[in-house]
C-alpha cells in the first residue's frame, strides 16, 4: 500500500498524540508518588525534592510481600485451568461440531453480557454456604467460572479457521480425537493460547472487587487489594495510593511488554484468517 507524505504524517501524528494521552495518566500518578508525605498532589507539578523511598513505604505499608505470594498463588490457580478447559472447549466447539454446540455457544455469548458486579452478592453468599469464604479458593473459583464466556469465544475463533483439511489427514493417518487435539490443533493454537493466557493473567493479578468482597484477610487478596490498605476512616493517603498503584501495575507491564509479539502474532492471525 502506497501512502502519500500527508497521510503518513498524519498517521505519525495522531500515534504521537495517542501516546501522549495514554501515558499522561502514569507520568501524573508517578509525579503523585513522589510528592512528601502528607501533601495533597496537584496535577503534573514534578516535585522539586523527589521522595523515592514512598515506593519503599507503600510497599511496607500494604504488606506487598505477602500480597505479592497470594497474587502468584491465585494466578497459579485461575490461569492454567482457564486456559485448558478454554482450549479444549474451543476445540469442540470449533473443530469436532458437537452436538448441541449452537446452544452452547450462545449460552457463551450470553455470558459475555454479565458483569462481574452483578453476580458479586449470589458469589458471595453462595461461597459462604461452601465455607469458601475469606479463602482464596472464593477468588480462584468464581474468576475461573467468569473468565469462561470470553476464553472459549477467543479459542473456538481460533479452532473454527483451522482448515478441516488437516484434520482430516490426521485422521486418515490413524490419530484418535485425543491426539488430533494434542499433536496437531494444539501446536497451531499456540500464538492464541498464549495471548488468552497473558490476558487471563492481566485481569487477575488485576482483580480488586471479588478480592475485597469475599475475602476479609488482606494477605489472601490478590496485589490489586492492596490499594484498599492507604484507605483509612477519615482520608486517604494519596502519595502512598499512587505509589501502591505504581507498585501494583508494574509486574504486569513486565509481563505485557516480554510477550507482546505473542500477543501481537495472535491478533494478526486471528486477523488474517477473519
Amino acid at each position: 500500500m502506497n501512502l502519500s507524505r500527508r497521510e503518513r504524517v498524519t498517521g505519525r501524528v495522531f500515534l504521537i498524540a495517542l501516546i501522549l494521552v495514554t501515558l499522561l495518566p502514569f507520568v501524573s500518578m508517578l509525579s503523585a508518588a513522589l510528592q512528601p508525605r502528607g501533601t495533597v498532589p496537584d496535577g503534573l507539578a514534578w516535585p522539586s525534592d523527589p521522595q523515592w523511598g514512598n515506593f519503599a513505604d507503600a510497599f511496607t505499608a500494604a504488606n506487598m510481600g505477602a500480597l505479592l505470594r497470594s497474587s502468584l498463588l491465585i494466578v497459579a490457580g485461575v490461569v492454567p485451568v482457564s486456559v485448558l478447559i478454554a482450549t479444549m472447549a474451543g476445540f469442540g466447539l470449533g473443530q469436532l461440531r458437537v452436538p448441541g454446540g449452537r446452544l452452547v455457544f450462545g449460552l457463551l455469548l450470553l455470558g459475555l453480557t454479565l458483569p462481574f458486579e452483578a453476580v458479586v452478592t449470589p458469589l458471595y453468599y453462595q461461597m459462604q454456604d461452601l465455607g469458601l469464604l475469606n479463602t482464596r479458593w472464593a477468588i480462584i473459583l468464581p474468576l475461573i467460572g467468569l473468565y469462561m464466556p470470553f476464553a472459549v469465544f477467543w479459542m473456538r475463533a481460533h479452532f473454527a479457521n483451522v482448515p478441516v483439511e488437516l484434520s482430516e489427514a490426521a485422521r486418515v493417518d490413524g490419530s484418535s480425537t485425543w491426539q488430533l487435539f494434542w499433536r496437531v490443533q494444539v501446536p497451531l493454537a499456540r500464538p492464541a493460547i498464549a495471548s488468552l493466557t497473558i490476558l487471563m493473567f492481566l485481569w487477575t493479578w488485576n482483580q480488586f472487587l471479588l478480592a475485597i468482597v469475599l475475602v476479609d484477610d488482606a494477605t489472601k487478596r490478590t496485589m490489586a487489594g492492596a490499594l484498599g490498605a492507604f484507605q483509612g476512616q477519615w482520608g486517604t493517603d494519596l502519595v502512598l495510593l499512587c505509589a501502591g498503584s505504581l507498585l501494583i501495575l508494574t509486574p504486569t507491564l513486565i509481563v505485557f511488554l516480554i510477550f507482546q509479539r505473542q500477543f501481537i502474532k495472535a491478533l494478526i492471525q486471528g486477523s488474517l484468517k477473519g
